[in-house]
């Protein structure tokens, strides 16, 4: 395969498939969404703003009056909100084939999630870690099941602050949006640790957009970050949501993506580029890390992963 010229053209026909996509209303959650309709799929779009996700099916069914689309409320940050999103697509969907935990914030003012948890590490990481166990069942049920979680070439730069998770003894923006791209990887690679050793058919693959203008720049961080990232570094360096998202989209639909693979961009610094598999940091790929973190998440989630191994 030659990774470099690997294009959403290339996305195998995905009728029958359902995938559940978070944050798909904008930036790389739209791109991947658009995209995996266009070859058929079935996409549930999650969403905290539902007027906002259905502006976003309009937009999609003008070009593409087949698609099949559902658009549902949740708010990644709130538990309680993961929990009634995971509840409706379970009562009416019978399998999940695919779940792209693609959303983020990105460096906001220090503030707590409803459960009193860094907005950054709940938002990113914790909504998507109990998401992913809540739904894990019907991943089992479903077909070359996979679950692709978004994180960051940040992830490189980031520490786990096991003693303030939170950001009470010292808040940076920036850090504790690496700790939370640093919280994902280190997430996607225990899930893909577990899941083999139970002999689950699902496959926890991980991926990163590179450098990619999203409103995740404009609208997230604080202060000087928003001008160095959005205001100057999106039209000078970045890539679009739709180059961006190929590296998820590869993810979470090419036949030959093995569990546990990092899959990133093929340019210089990974900025940029299309999908390649690439490098976790050691950090990332610790195990002692891996299972301090799980336990961490489960006690704050309140969620307990069942895996199962195919019948």
């Amino acid at each position: 395969m030659t990774q470099q010229h690997w294009t959403t053209d290339q996305i195998p026909d995905q009728t029958d498939r359902v995938f559940v996509v978070t944050g798909a209303n904008s930036g790389l959650g739209l791109a991947t969404t658009r995209a995996l309709a266009r070859r058929g799929g079935l996409v549930i779009l999650a969403v905290r703003d539902e007027e906002k996700g259905r502006r976003a099916v309009a937009g999609i069914t003008a070009e593409q009056p087949d698609a099949r689309l559902e658009v549902r409320r949740i708010d990644l940050a709130d538990l309680a909100s993961v929990r009634a999103f995971a509840d409706g697509v379970c009562a009416d969907h019978a399998r999940l084939d695919v779940l792209i935990n693609n959303a983020g914030v990105m460096a906001p003012p220090r503030s707590l999630s409803a459960q009193g948890h860094e907005l950054q590490f709940a938002a990113n990481h914790l909504g998507h870690f109990a998401l992913t166990g809540l739904l894990l069942d019907l991943l089992s049920a479903g077909l070359d099941s996979r679950v692709v979680t978004v994180s960051s070439v940040n992830h490189r730069q980031g520490r786990l602050f096991f003693d303030d998770l939170d950001g009470e003894r010292g808040y940076k923006a920036m850090t504790f949006y690496n700790q939370s791209k640093l919280a994902n990887a280190v997430f996607g690679h225990e899930l893909h640790r577990r899941l083999t050793e139970a002999g689950s058919g699902v496959r926890s693959v991980l991926a990163h957009p590179g450098y990619t203008a999203t409103n995740l720049q404009l609208n997230g961080p604080i202060g000087l970050w928003r001008v160095v990232f959005g205001r100057i570094g999106n039209p000078l360096f970045a890539q679009s949501a739709d180059a961006g998202a190929q590296s998820q989209l590869y993810a979470a639909t090419d036949p030959g993506v093995r569990g546990g693979e990092f899959i990133g961009p093929d340019g210089m610094a990974e900025l940029r580029g299309g999908p390649k598999r690439v490098e976790l940091s050691p950090a990332a790929a610790d195990e002692e890390t891996g299972r301090r973190l799980w336990e961490v998440s489960e006690e704050r989630t309140d969620v307990r992963f069942v895996f199962r191994a195919p019948v």
